[in-house]
Formats: structure tokens, sequence, C-alpha cells
């Protein structure tokens, strides 16, 4: 759940910078960030864990738009734009979202079963 939530942080700074542009023309606009995970066995309970191995960016060119009254574009008149793909992320927060329900659905489910188990030992 530690991950997920780790992802849909770096989602909502993407969405958030995804219309953030430079204010000089030398500046690049955000880049993108994507979350790399890792699959690391927890000793103590013998349980494969997924926990996220770096937060990194995402090398893909920038968006060019052309808007040449703006003080960042070219001679050409284009501004660099973030390589942000808003239905990207919205993909990536709908699967976060969902992977972290199934987990909070397995703790419940998890708690539920011992409860009983105790009220049919009493």
């Amino acid at each position: 759940m530690k991950t997920q939530s780790q992802r849909l942080r770096v989602v909502s700074e993407n969405m958030a910078n995804a219309d953030s542009l430079p204010r000089a023309a030398d500046q690049e606009p955000y880049r993108r960030k994507v979350v790399t995970f890792k699959q690391e066995l927890d000793q103590r309970t013998g349980a494969n864990l997924t926990k996220v191995a770096k937060v990194g960016v995402d090398r893909s060119d920038f968006i060019k738009k052309f808007d040449p009254k703006h003080p960042a574009a070219d001679r050409d008149g284009y501004v660099m734009a973030p390589n942000v793909n808003p239905l990207i992320e919205l993909m990536d927060m709908r699967e976060a979202q969902r992977s972290y329900e199934a987990n909070m659905n397995i703790v419940s489910t998890s708690r539920a079963l011992m409860q009983r188990t105790i009220e049919m030992l009493r």
C-alpha cells in the first residue's frame, strides 16, 4: 500500500505540472517522473514485497507547442512543453488506485477471518 501511495503522489505531481512551461528559452520544461518497482523478500514473514526502487525521469522528447509570443519560444516560435500525457497519467492513477483498494480488501478480509476464528475459540 505504501508503494501505491507513492506512485499516486508521483502521478499527481506529473498531472500538476502537465501544463507548466519554462520561463526562458534556455530552460527545460518539467520532465515526467516515473516509478520503478522492485521485489524484496521479507525475511521475517517469508512474503514477497513490492517496493519502490527509485523515482526517475522519463527521457522521452518534450512536446513542441507553437507560441511565438511566449518568452521561452525558440527562433521558430516553438516552446518546449512537458512530456506528460494526461491519459497515461490517468491510467497509471487508476491502476495504482485499484491495487491500493485490492490490498485494503485483503487486509479487511484477513481481519474478519481472524475475528471469526477468535469467536469460534471462545
